[in-house]
């Protein structure tokens, strides 16, 4: 008995070592370690993408060298995803997530937002041949119309929310979820803009940005960190600069190939 309850008291402090909330690293911690640890999913370029060798390139990445060296310290890049970015930056796996993500309430919720680096919304992506098919959001949401989306994020959200009759197919891999629609295994996926007409260069005559009329919606993308206010201050400080000289824009445009 005496056994029982010595076991059953070690889980219990295991278990109330595993509750206590996992303390995030302010700026002073950040330049003490001498690291600014980046959060990127690798796979959404223009922003970030992971190469055959494993390394990372895309504007954003540009951008978090840019940082770490404003800050006096160096960049360490953490792999994370769609799915698990959220739980990542709860428990501390990085400072700072990047490579295009969207400004959500949920997300404010967690952490502190940047200054806005771009704003963005949802468009289609389609079949050249079907540009003028998938103009809007009744268009696609048929029974016969297969959309794609990757999990964990914004896409994911926004299908589940606007296609109730569409069929609705989940890929795991963004970096290669395009070859989907252009091997006619889906119809259309409904993404950020900008990787609307990143993908759409990189798949010239195969596929098109949807002849829309606008944007389904409209949202902000930022840097998403900790809570702390000296971090974000200081963030937002060399950002306003390098936004200010054109530099992001600079770094998108190299990213996409278009210098």
């Amino acid at each position: 008995m005496f056994l029982f309850h010595r076991i059953f008291a070690n889980v219990l402090l295991i278990l109330s070592i595993a509750a206590v909330p996992v303390q995030a690293r302010t700026l002073d911690a950040i330049k003490a370690s001498g690291t600014l640890r980046v959060g990127l999913t690798g796979d959404y370029a223009p922003y970030s993408l992971r190469g055959p060798d494993g390394q990372v390139t895309g504007a954003d990445v540009i951008m978090a060298k840019t940082l770490a060296g404003g800050l006096g310290v160096v960049l360490e890049i953490v792999p994370t995803t769609w799915k698990s970015m959220t739980e990542d930056l709860k428990a501390d796996r990085f400072d700072i997530a990047m490579g295009g993500v969207s400004v959500t309430p949920a997300r404010a919720a967690v952490g502190d937002f940047s200054m806005t680096v771009m704003s963005d919304g949802k468009r289609p992506i389609v079949r050249c041949t079907d540009k003028d098919r998938f103009t809007s959001i009744p268009a696609i949401d048929q029974p016969d119309v297969r959309v794609v989306f990757n999990p964990g994020g914004t896409n994911e959200a926004f299908a589940k929310a606007h296609f109730a009759d569409a069929k609705l197919e989940e890929f795991p891999d963004n970096r290669t979820i395009f070859d989907e629609i252009a091997a006619r295994h889906a119809d259309v996926m409904v993404t950020d803009g900008a990787e609307v007409d990143y993908q759409s260069r990189r798949h010239p005559g195969v596929l098109c940005p949807a002849g829309v009329a606008g944007p389904f919606d409209h949202f902000d993308k930022a840097y998403w960190m900790t809570h702390d206010g000296a971090l974000k201050a200081a963030v937002d400080a060399i950002l306003k600069a390098k936004l200010d000289a054109g530099d992001y824009q600079k770094a998108l445009a190299a990213a996409a190939g278009q210098q």
